[in-house]
């Protein structure tokens, strides 16, 4: 199955059904008067958050969904159905979005969340309706309204507490591996993951998830290679894992590429605290090591750990940074928190 992270969706309510135009015509009543019923109305259009979901591929191969019309009424005041809604069921952190592909319509990051996109048609009044003490025979009836018709984006934002970014082939799928049960791909050659992947990481008897992103290239935030879209998925993670590859030539121009795409991309991104990480620290000789942990202390300003996914080496420092910057940033987001509404 592949990720998809972004589906451009049509989506349209039912028509309400027209109201019916009749008279009764039993034997024996006299002055029978009009009995048409109203039409039904249309069907809704909703969006449900839904748990087990984690990409967007259902909506790669249906992209049209259009609610049932109500019917029609009928004599004898007998009124139409209403049509029946359709579902859309989609995964945590999904947005929807206008066509315009900026206005936001609604932010699904809990299960059960559930939206109204799109209000079916009212059915039409029947001339039953229309009765009134001088006019006892009216002879016309409303047709329905029509229902809504739009384009939707529906976007994926993983959900994470924490996320690994920095340069193709340093080291965060194998990371993600060793800390947790996920099975991203990794090899003894140079390549760079093309989907984001999650995993559960469990260390000093908590949890927290990893969300591990495709690597940032130079000019990313200008579409170059996979571009900057997967940033996307770290929006909503507490705190940022900046790995630097000490392979690298310079680890230091390495992690200023890397921060400076994050920079231009915006939306926060660059606000979110921040763990520096040498990676693949069990290839190095100890001279190397220690000037590209140099390098990389004076380009980020603070001291970087030093670490080795293969050998396990710095893995549980990083781990208990990553658990500690998340429980701050917690009490930081309850204490901004405004006091509950008082209730009786």
């Amino acid at each position: 199955m592949k990720f998809l992270d972004e589906a451009k969706v049509y989506v349209r309510s039912g028509d309400g059904g027209r109201g019916c135009v009749a008279f009764r015509r039993e034997k024996f009543i006299e002055f029978g008067g009009p009995n048409g019923g109203d039409g039904g109305r249309g069907g809704d259009v909703w969006v449900e958050c839904v748990q087990g979901l984690n990409t967007l591929i259902d909506y790669r191969y249906q992209q049209h969904f259009k609610a049932k019309k109500g019917e029609h009424g009928m004599g004898s005041n007998c009124h139409g159905a209403k049509g029946d809604d359709v579902l859309l069921k989609v995964p945590e952190g999904t947005q929807i979005i206008a066509e315009d592909g900026e206005t936001l319509i609604a932010d699904l990051t809990e299960v059960g969340q559930k939206v109204r996109l799109a209000k079916g048609g009212n059915g039409g009044f029947g001339n039953a309706y229309f009765t009134t003490s001088t006019n006892r025979a009216p002879k016309h009836a409303n047709p329905g309204l029509e229902g809504t018709e739009m384009w939707i984006w529906l976007r994926l934002k993983l959900i994470a507490d924490a996320g690994l970014v920095g340069l193709p082939n340093a080291g965060k799928s194998t990371f993600l591996a060793s800390v947790t049960a996920a099975k991203p791909k990794i090899a003894d050659y140079p390549f760079t993951t093309l989907h984001p992947g999650l995993g559960v990481v469990r260390s000093d008897e908590r949890e927290f998830v990893l969300a591990d992103i495709p690597g940032l290239i130079e000019g990313a935030h200008e579409g170059v290679g996979l571009g900057d879209r997967f940033l996307a998925h770290v929006e909503r993670c507490r705190v940022l894992l900046h790995l630097v590859e000490g392979t690298s030539e310079h680890a230091g121009k390495a992690y200023k590429m890397v921060r400076g795409e994050i920079e231009a991309y915006g939306h926060g991104l660059a606000d979110k605290p921040e763990i520096v990480a040498l990676s693949k620290a069990d290839a190095l000789d100890p001279e190397t090591l220690k000037k590209q942990k140099d390098r990389l202390k004076r380009a980020a300003k603070c001291t970087p750990l030093v670490l080795s996914s293969v050998s396990g080496q710095g893995v549980p420092e990083a781990l208990r940074a990553i658990q500690a910057a998340i429980g701050t940033d917690i009490a930081e987001q309850e204490e901004a928190a405004p006091a509950p509404a008082w209730q009786p």
